[in-house]
């Protein structure tokens, strides 16, 4: 699992899940539809998406939604379908407080320090103390592209190369 947040095997990914739910962080996940290519026993599967967040920011309780897809691949194994690699392709994010009425001032130097497709959730996630990766696909851009490169070469039977 590539995210924000953490990058690691789906078991690690679970556990520090868990234990941000437990520490009181809440984010849920919204799928949409999906799109899928299959070439034998592999598969390239997009699904829209979207990342809802709650979280306090200096103070005020926001909610930061985010906008995207997951693109995933996928291999046949024992006649089994699975997810071998989940890499999110952020589109766009915002944040509001929950009450209409707060006053909440960003930071316009760390906002600006985040890629516009996540900004928001990234400046949240590190106020909470998370170390967010900076590089991650967005709408549009080099990374996105060397995602679609290597999700034609999974398709193609290369091995991935990350």
């Amino acid at each position: 699992m590539m995210a924000t947040w953490i990058q690691g095997p789906a078991a690690t990914f679970i556990e520090v899940s868990r234990e941000g739910w437990n520490k009181g962080v809440s984010i849920l996940h919204f799928l949409g539809g999906s799109s899928i290519d299959v070439e034998g026993t592999r598969a390239i599967a997009q699904t829209k998406m979207t990342i809802s967040q709650r979280a306090e920011i200096d103070g005020v309780a926001c909610d930061i939604v985010c906008t995207g897809r997951f693109y995933d691949f996928f291999e046949k194994r024992d006649d089994c379908w699975a997810i071998v690699l989940r890499q999110p392709i952020y589109e766009k994010d915002r944040l509001d407080p929950i009450d209409p009425g707060a006053v909440l001032k960003l930071d316009a130097d760390l906002l600006a320090e985040f890629p516009e497709g996540y900004r928001h959730l990234a400046y949240a996630q590190t106020k909470i103390g998370f170390t967010v990766k900076r590089d991650m696909p967005m709408l549009k851009g080099s990374a996105v592209k060397l995602l679609y490169d290597d999700g034609a070469a999974w398709l193609a039977g290369k091995p991935l190369s990350r």
